[in-house]
């Protein structure tokens, strides 16, 4: 993979976002592990606290989740292990059943579905990929591409020319007739990517998908699938704990403790306005310039001829470089290209020693 210029902008484009159509939808979704658990949470009322369910005898998982997830959004869940991000996500998909709660699918209540619905819904309008590979080790890389689509019934010959289009996306083409054991740990998730996309799904999840993977690796694959998301347009539900890594690629992030959503916001908005002690916390070690968009430090467009730019959804340590030889202003322009305000260097370097 080609290493991107420092000069510019490390992800690959994206359009800051309308408001979109709504795809996922949960209200007041409850998990809590326990003999009669939705009993119990009957009984308690509409909003029980943790402390009364862990004196029931009971585990409360998730707790009364509200959220939304927009048409091509890339959505996030953070949380430290035990805050409940993983097993809400399973939720979302019914792999682990709700106690209580409402979860809406393009205007499908998933809950009222049954086991066959919802197991259609899997195959062909949900993809998933977990942090361990679960590659088949016997099958080549293309078999375990194109396995989905086998499972589903799609034609051998239809089936091969999804599977090949898919390798070549993910940056395999050549490597179809490898086996797992054959492949670096990057390119066996590349494998497993490749494979959730086979059957074309309207909503991915995502559960710590590059965690496993070395820092260098980790980053390259960031990269690739913020490639693959310009592409493809797909609505993400993504999990990490890895705050740099939301950054990076959320349009929105939910950040979770003991089950329950402590904040929604964009990365920004979670950053400069934590709305609990807890969330404060959380993103304190978390450097401004990192989250802040140019867009909120640049200026009015002036009589300056800048000879760099920078996209307005870029952060402000996305531009930095771009000052380093001395530039003292850079043209700040929309997606169309269009100049629509002017960076200069004294702003950027006062919000860089901010840390």
């Amino acid at each position: 993979m080609a290493t991107a210029d420092p000069s510019v902008a490390v992800c690959p484009d994206r359009v800051p976002m309308s408001v979109p159509e709504l795809k996922l939808v949960c209200r007041g979704v409850w998990k809590i592990f326990g003999h009669r658990a939705d009993e119990t949470l009957r009984a308690m009322g509409p909003d029980p606290s943790y402390e009364a369910l862990t004196a029931a005898g009971l585990v409360p998982a998730v707790r009364n989740v509200d959220i939304e997830v927009g048409e091509g959004e890339i959505f996030v869940i953070m949380g430290l292990s035990g805050s409940g991000k993983s097993t809400l996500v399973r939720c979302l998909s019914r792999l682990v059943e709700p106690t209580a709660g409402e979860i809406l699918f393009q205007g499908q209540n998933l809950l009222a579905a049954s086991n066959s619905e919802m197991i259609e819904l899997r195959r062909h309008a949900m993809g998933m990929v977990f942090q361990h590979f679960a590659l088949l080790p016997h099958m080549t890389v293309a078999d375990n591409v194109a396995f989905p689509l086998e499972v589903q019934g799609v034609s051998r010959t239809e089936r091969t020319e999804r599977a090949a289009r898919m390798i070549d996306l993910v940056g395999l083409a050549g490597r179809e007739a490898a086996f797992p054991r054959e492949l670096s740990g990057g390119q066996q998730q590349r494998v497993g990517i490749a494979r959730s996309l086979a059957s074309d799904p309207e909503l991915w999840f995502l559960d710590e998908p590059f965690s496993a993977l070395d820092p260098l690796i980790r980053r390259e694959m960031q990269d690739e699938f913020m490639r693959l998301q310009s592409v493809l347009k797909k609505t993400i539900v993504f999990i990490t704990h890895d705050f740099d890594e939301a950054i990076r690629l959320a349009d929105r992030i939910a950040i979770m403790k003991s089950g329950v959503v402590e904040q929604v916001g964009s990365p920004e908005d979670i950053v400069l306005n934590p709305a609990t002690d807890y969330v404060r916390e959380f993103t304190g070690a978390v450097s401004r310039a990192k989250v802040v968009k140019v867009t909120s430090l640049m200026g009015p467009v002036n009589d300056a001829t800048p000879t760099k730019m920078v996209q307005e959804n870029r952060s402000v340590a996305d531009a930095a470089p771009l000052f380093n030889d001395g530039t003292e202003c850079v043209a700040v322009t929309d997606a169309q290209g269009r100049v629509i305000g002017h960076l200069a260097r004294p702003t950027v370097i006062d919000m860089m020693l901010q840390g």
